[in-house]
């Protein structure tokens, strides 16, 4: 007699796995859709993204990428924003030795975080299509003050309020190390090693004769 109960397995068989979605904490789920968007508009210009395709990568519901960071506009400058913002962990990470190690450092630092995010990081200073939009622009300004102030702190020249000629210099040397880092990552004309040497002996150079007449 049945009793309208679905019959199990047969005895013995292998029961098929249970698939259950992980639920992430929300700090977790928004990194998840950003590092998403980032590869995304690395790989496509701005008009070739949409919140859908972030969405649709990330494994989430449009709704939820539109709560976390509200228009696709809005997602963008956040990716240009992380792609081209030294992070506090990055000086926090320094040596304590003298300025050549901490130069030393401070280079081989952004030459790791460009190469291993070359396409997103390219696309990011070029402004993926975007270049002129004055939100953009500002996103990029405010980037090279961060790693400016952050190349003072760095030399150990941070503690003290820069004049704006020390953080002109200082901005100008952020202008010549993203060129240097296009050389060798979009056209190949130059080496890491070459690029390396170029940028940590000009900083040295510009600690030790050019800033002093500046600060």
């Amino acid at each position: 007699m049945s009793t309208g109960a679905t019959p199990g397995p047969p005895a013995g068989a292998v029961r098929p796995p249970v698939i259950r979605r992980r639920r992430l904490e929300p700090d977790a789920r928004r990194e998840q859709i950003l590092s998403v968007a980032v590869r995304l508009f690395g790989e496509r210009p701005y008009a070739d993204v949409s919140t859908t395709d972030v969405a649709r990568g990330a494994g989430v519901a449009r709704g939820l990428v539109n709560h976390y960071f509200g228009t696709k506009k809005e997602l963008y400058l956040e990716v240009v924003r992380v792609m081209l913002t030294v992070p506090g962990v990055a000086l926090e990470r320094l040596p304590g030795g003298g300025v050549p190690e901490r130069v030393d450092a401070i280079v081989t630092w952004f030459l790791d975080v460009v190469s291993r995010h070359s396409t997103s990081w390219l696309a990011a200073i070029s402004a993926g299509g975007m270049a002129g939009d004055a939100d953009v622009d500002q996103v990029i300004a405010e980037a090279v003050d961060v790693a400016a102030d952050s190349i003072l702190a760095a030399v150990g020249l941070g503690d003290r309020p820069a004049g704006e000629g020390l953080r002109g210099m200082a901005r100008a040397y952020v202008g010549m190390a993203t060129y240097t880092a296009r050389e060798w990552l979009q056209r190949g004309a130059l080496t890491r090693e070459q690029v390396h040497t170029l940028l940590a002996a000009t900083l040295l150079t510009m600690v030790e004769k050019v800033f002093p007449r500046a600060a």
